[in-house]
């Protein structure tokens, strides 16, 4: 029996998008939910979360658009590789609308990203803001 997806299935559109992206596919092919451990992990690759989620009712009582907070993170060896792909990233994502097994992604755009460094990794993380 299907189950029809909902914004909690938002990470679904995401990895597709990037997947589909030529840019980012250039780069790297390794797009996982969470975290991956660093021990498996091989460099570069792109981890998503959804890190929060409001629920937008209509007046009327129907469901509305949700809307979804989700971090992208790309990890990579070199701190230039990292921004190259953070900047595919941003171009696969920003103001992109997508579908993914019935879960319909009606806007999504950059909000927020930071850097970091940790475990020999350089970290880009984008943080988009999602209507689903």
């Amino acid at each position: 029996m299907a189950v029809n997806k909902t914004s909690l299935s938002a990470g679904e559109i995401i990895r597709a998008v990037l997947l589909e992206d030529p840019e980012v596919s250039a780069r790297t092919r390794n797009i996982y939910p969470i975290v991956q451990t660093t021990e498996a992990a091989v460099l570069p690759y792109i981890a998503y979360r959804r890190a929060e989620m409001a629920v937008n009712p209509q007046n009327s009582g129907q469901p509305g658009a949700d809307l979804i907070k989700m971090e992208v993170t790309c990890y990579t060896a070199k701190y230039a590789e990292g921004v190259e792909l953070a900047e595919a990233v941003r171009g696969a994502l920003d103001y992109v609308r997508a579908e993914q097994g019935g879960a319909i992604m009606r806007g999504c755009y950059l909000a927020e990203s930071q850097e970091d460094y940790q475990n020999d990794a350089f970290i880009q993380q984008l943080v988009f803001n999602i209507k689903i």
